[in-house]
């Protein structure tokens, strides 16, 4: 029964004074208002005759908007007046072109579409929670009603990480260019590839020369060479109780995802294998490198829906998931925190047998808000004891960079926004150098 029905028995109760008998009154008026709203319900549009499906975007980067309209057919032989909700999670971000309390008409053999638009404002997937119709009389006095109506297909939005780091595509491409090919490395060279012969010109290294090809062609002639293709990269985030901390606007994981895309999209370009590692307690997820032109896909996807879990990070499951699934040297860049605790207790032990067969470089973010406490003068006792809590930070997390450094690890420790083109620069140095 809808507000207008009440409205009726409301307009009736005032008129009782006036009739004779206001115990029969009663019944009249409540007898008529039923027997209308009896009506309004029997000529409401059933609805099991209903069906409906949607269309539109599956998949959307975060900080996009998406469309995904729902199409409504009534197969029934009575025209639909219907209050619909299309209810989303939240976070989906949903706003509907056409609102929940508007009545909508659709013809007997009709469709109607009501398109959604979403704007989320998380990573991972964006399921449609519930669609309810409501299904009005004529008059408007009664209608019929369904939630989680059974002909609804299911639909989930997937939101991709933003991939800011990209803009700096460009210029570690133009670097990667002059490493492997403007720069051509001459002479032997530890991690380097034989690329071409060419004559000797003087200033060539004399270790260069080939002998056997000279003696062949009457001419001297030297090897050229060039920074080694084909190399292995294994990207590792942990996505721990570390992860969780928010830097800035978002969590560091999603710093830490970032900044393995753009590393991911540069080593594919550069012809390396990428392998991606997402652990903490648990294995959350893993890519391999083969089918490189759908790497950087795959990869974004399978990072998608990664979430912080509030667990400490198992570094012995890492280190042996690792050297398990990595039996060639590989370079290995683990995402994580330069917190004493989790490092110190959990990665340090197992770091040697990591180290002794594969280049380790610990990827870390630093929160600006320390450094702030540490340069802003104190106006309390309060502000006292925070400048001296973040000092005690600083001074753990430089011992725990020391301690990485004593095994040979590379450790980049950046803000939020320079964490993506550092490592970036990490990964061109070793490349440049023959470290990998």
């Amino acid at each position: 029964m809808t507000w207008r029905a009440g409205l009726l028995l409301a307009i009736g109760a005032a008129t009782l004074p006036a009739w004779p008998a206001p115990f029969l009154g009663v019944a009249v008026m409540t007898g008529a208002v039923l027997l209308l709203v009896a009506i309004d319900w029997a000529l409401a549009a059933p609805l099991h005759a209903l069906t409906a499906t949607r269309t539109g975007d599956r998949a959307i980067r975060l900080g996009g908007t998406a469309t995904v309209t729902l199409h409504l057919a009534n197969a029934a032989d009575r025209t639909l007046r219907a209050q619909v909700r299309d209810a989303w999670l939240p976070s989906a971000g949903a706003r509907p072109d056409v609102p929940p309390g508007r009545v909508l008409t659709v013809e007997p053999g009709g469709t109607s579409a009501l398109p959604v638009r979403l704007t989320p404002a998380r990573r991972g997937d964006r399921p449609a929670a519930t669609l309810t119709v409501r299904s009005l009389g004529p008059l408007r006095l009664a209608f019929r009603q369904r939630a989680g109506h059974p002909a609804t297909p299911p639909w989930t939005l997937r939101v991709l990480p933003r991939f800011d780091s990209r803009r700096h595509l460009p210029e570690k491409l133009a670097k990667l260019r002059v490493i492997d090919g403007v720069q051509v490395t001459r002479g032997r060279g530890h991690g380097t590839e034989f690329d071409t012969l060419r004559e000797y010109v003087v200033g060539d290294d004399v270790r260069s020369i080939d002998w056997r090809a000279s003696a062949r062609r009457s001419d001297v002639l030297v090897r050229t060479w060039r920074p080694e293709r084909d190399r292995r990269l294994v990207c590792v985030l942990d996505t721990g109780r570390t992860s969780a901390v928010r830097i800035g606007d978002e969590p560091r994981l999603d710093t830490a995802i970032d900044a393995a895309l753009l590393l991911t999209a540069l080593a594919a370009r550069a012809g390396d294998r990428v392998d991606l590692l997402a652990a903490d307690a648990s294995v959350r997820a893993t890519v391999t490198g083969s089918g490189r032109p759908a790497l950087l896909a795959r990869l974004v996807d399978a990072v998608a829906s990664l979430q912080p879990a509030l667990v400490e990070t198992d570094f012995e499951l890492i280190a042996g998931e690792v050297l398990r699934r990595e039996r060639q040297r590989s370079l290995v860049v683990l995402f994580t925190a330069l917190e004493a605790g989790a490092l110190g207790e959990g990665l340090l032990p197992v770091l040697p047998r990591l180290a002794a067969r594969h280049r380790v470089v610990i990827a870390a973010t630093h929160d600006p808000v320390l450094t702030g406490l540490t340069v802003a003068p104190p106006t309390g006792p309060d502000d006292a004891y925070a400048a001296a809590a973040a000092w005690r930070a600083l001074a753990e997390r430089d011992r725990v960079r020391a301690a990485l450094g004593g095994h040979g690890v590379t450790v980049v420790d950046a803000p939020a926004d320079r964490l993506a083109p550092a490592v970036a620069d990490t990964y061109l140095r070793l490349k440049s150098l023959g470290q990998l």
